[in-house]
């Protein structure tokens, strides 16, 4: 069993904090983790972020305090921990905040970073964040219409499928967070994104993060688009989006009874 998206960002990039979260998945019969880290957490990409540090002072704050390591700290533990005998197997990647604008940034740099994995995630609508608790029901959720939040969030993550930068692509459907209703049916966007998934080779994550962290009613996607998923034979894998080592596997016993909605 695989936990395919655990976050380190809320602690010191050492072997101590990473075995926590070995710990607590070898409890939980986790035999695969993945371990990554956003990329606002890392200089080398803090270009990519320019856009929404200036689209609002609020935003900018958000991301100078998320601005901790250099990428290369990151490598270093990666090779550390590989050092060690493991007993279970241990993944790095990371997951790219990305915006169709950013790719040839993303090109040049992502090739040449000696890890395990990149996963594709959509986390901004037009340079405006929007599951920041302090400030996003402001600038996104009150400024545009709920169906227009949603058609311009699915159309980024067609165009993050298809850049083919990306093995992963994170939390497909976790613009639901807030329950709003989208305002029209998502059935066909769900068919093409499925489409563009087999046909770009990315597989597509159950996540169960907007259930646990959100109090969102559905256990990881959308009983409607997992099963779409399944028809185009899109590989899936199961992630908690842990941001602390107890949430490793967070939510899978009922993630397991969901497989059957």
């Amino acid at each position: 069993m695989i936990d395919a998206h655990v976050h380190l960002e809320n602690g010191p990039l050492s072997k101590e904090y990473v075995f926590e979260f070995i710990d607590t998945a070898l409890e939980k019969g986790i035999e695969h983790l993945q371990l990554l880290d956003h990329t606002h957490r890392f200089y080398e990409f803090r270009e990519m972020y320019d856009d929404i540090c200036q689209a609002d002072p609020r935003q900018k704050i958000w991301f100078e305090k998320k601005q901790k390591n250099s990428i290369q700290d990151l490598l270093k533990l990666k090779d550390e921990i590989e050092q060690e005998q493991l007993p279970l197997k241990v993944s790095w990647g990371l997951e790219v905040c990305y915006e169709k604008e950013r790719e040839p940034f993303l090109r040049s740099i992502l090739p040449g970073l000696p890890l395990d994995f990149f996963v594709g995630s959509v986390h901004s609508i037009d340079h405006f964040l929007y599951d920041i608790g302090a400030f996003s029901e402001e600038l996104v959720w009150e400024k545009m219409d709920t169906s227009i939040i949603y058609k311009k969030y699915y159309q980024e993550l067609a165009q993050c499928i298809a850049s083919d930068l990306f093995d992963q692509i994170g939390h497909p459907d976790v613009i639901k967070l807030y329950q709003l209703d989208p305002g029209y049916d998502l059935h066909p966007t769900y068919e093409k994104l499925a489409q563009l998934a087999k046909e770009h080779h990315v597989c597509m994550e159950d996540n169960t993060g907007a259930y646990y962290r959100y109090n969102h009613p559905e256990i990881g996607l959308c009983p409607a688009f997992r099963k779409i998923l399944k028809q185009y034979q899109v590989p899936i894998v199961w992630a908690s989006d842990a941001h602390y080592p107890a949430h490793v596997a967070m939510a899978y016993d009922e993630l397991k009874g969901a497989q059957f909605l």
